[in-house]
């Protein structure tokens, strides 16, 4: 167990990194970084991280230097604010716009660019290297290349452990292994490679070794038995993630973006062994982003085919708003946990536009109707390779007619309950988790017309 002194020590340690990033001291905030990395989502009084100070103190370049680390951006403050609500109430549409992920962007336009979780950005994909057989061989046996772990669609990681005495929950890590450790499975023929792309800048807990080259990042797949994968390359501080839906929201933004395209594209190689078209054998090309039917005389050859390519299957995923504004729809399936309730959503049918998906949807699945449709944002969600493009709609009715297929309740619930509900105050219901677009399109709109 921590000593006191200890604790105290470390105690000290948070407070002077966020006073030095309240007070926008880039050269100290970076410093303190360097020595001790797992400050950097530290948070402090009231729950305020270094991010949401340099926020609410209008320090762009801290926020950067911040953001350049790795830091978090969806943490909540006892208030219930990210540190983007934190810009945005004390008028610092700069920072807003650098924490949207849309530096420059009009302020009327923030929300609209808010980076979901899932959809950072952290490798070049280099799409125009797939065909170069030569330059991928060179890459793939590189000593710095990165190899991401995959048993069964799930990616091998390094759990959450407690921080220090226990207060800090230490999020989970994809385990990044070398060329040397996995160039015996790739000789296996069940075998899936895919190539990622290459860093676009070095991630925090990177220890590569410098080099004029940046570091490729590729995806395995394999049907080893996961037990024995362990066991291999050490059991103890590893494992395979087991519920998608729960483990893959303990990542960083970082890792999360990486997973969210390794994930995808491997689904996809799981489920079209053989050629849609034909029914023939296929053979993967492209770095993992094609798959070749076997059939020289199969029509696939022939034209541009989405079966040949990775599969995206596009959501629509909504807020309705009630005509009086101060109100909101949500709904909640049977295998929600207990008191959650979400937005609804749905797949888009072919020949649909969003706007039509989601009138549709929502008709179907609550019996009200919508007029205008608003697009928000969208978020890539690899269970197993949709794609959340999320709206705000408004309801033209308001009389609610559930399909007990399709959900098993649905409620307008009033601004304020919502709010309380963020907050913890007498909450009417469970917020989804703050990662899934779901929340941020509910937080979207309470904070249109609130402080949060």
């Amino acid at each position: 167990m921590m000593t006191s002194l200890q604790l105290s020590a470390e105690e000290e340690a948070v407070e002077v990194f966020l006073d030095a990033a309240a007070r926008g001291d880039v050269r100290r905030v970076s410093e303190l970084l360097c020595g001790a990395p797992s400050l950097i989502n530290r948070s402090g009084r009231s729950g305020w991280t270094a991010l949401m100070l340099a926020a609410r103190n209008g320090h762009y370049e801290a926020a950067q230097a911040l953001l350049s680390h790795g830091c978090d951006r969806l943490p909540l403050n006892s208030s219930s604010q990210t540190a983007l609500d934190v810009a945005r109430f004390w008028g610092h549409r700069h920072i807003a716009a650098l924490l949207a992920g849309a530096q420059g962007v009009p302020a009327t336009s923030v929300l609209h660019s808010r980076e979901n979780y899932f959809s950072r950005e952290t490798l070049d994909r280099l799409s125009a290297k797939r065909t170069d057989k030569v330059w991928l061989e060179e890459r793939r046996s590189h000593p710095d290349s990165v190899y991401l772990l995959f048993s069964n669609l799930s990616p091998m990681v390094s759990p959450g452990q407690e921080d220090g005495g226990g207060a800090q929950q230490v999020e989970t890590k994809l385990c990044r292994l070398r060329y040397e450790a996995v160039k015996d499975l790739l000789q296996k023929p069940a075998t899936v490679l895919i190539f990622l792309g290459v860093e676009l800048r070095k991630l925090p807990s990177s220890s590569f070794s410098s080099s004029c080259l940046t570091p490729a990042w590729f995806a395995i797949n394999t049907e080893e038995d996961a037990g024995e994968l362990l066991k291999r390359f050490g059991e103890k501080n590893r494992c395979f993630t087991k519920t998608p839906n729960r483990d893959l929201l303990k990542l960083s933004e970082d890792e999360a973006g990486v997973v969210a395209q390794a994930r995808a594209v491997l689904a996809w190689h799981s489920r079209y062994s053989f050629c849609p078209t034909c029914g023939s054998g296929t053979v993967l090309e492209e770095g993992g982003y094609k798959r070749r039917c076997l059939s020289a005389d199969c029509r696939s050859h022939k034209g541009v085919h989405n079966t040949c390519y990775p599969r995206v299957d596009p959501v629509v995923i909504m807020l309705v708003i009630h005509p009086d504004g101060d109100q909101c729809l949500l709904g909640r399936k049977n295998i929600f946990p207990v008191g959650m309730f979400s937005c609804l959503a749905g797949f888009i049918e072919p020949g649909e536009t969003l706007e039509q998906a989601v009138r549709r949807e929502v008709e179907e699945e609550s019996g009200v109707k919508v007029g205008p449709v608003q697009y928000v944002s969208c978020q890539p969600w690899p269970m197993p390779s949709n794609l959340m493009i999320g709206c705000l709609a408004v309801a033209t009715t308001t009389r609610i007619k559930v399909d007990e297929d399709e959900i098993e309740e649905a409620r307008w619930f009033p601004r304020q309950q919502v709010i309380n509900s963020f907050l913890g105050t007498r909450p009417a219901f469970t917020a989804p988790p703050r990662q899934t677009i779901a929340h941020q399109l509910i937080r979207h709109w309470t904070s249109m017309n609130s402080n949060l």
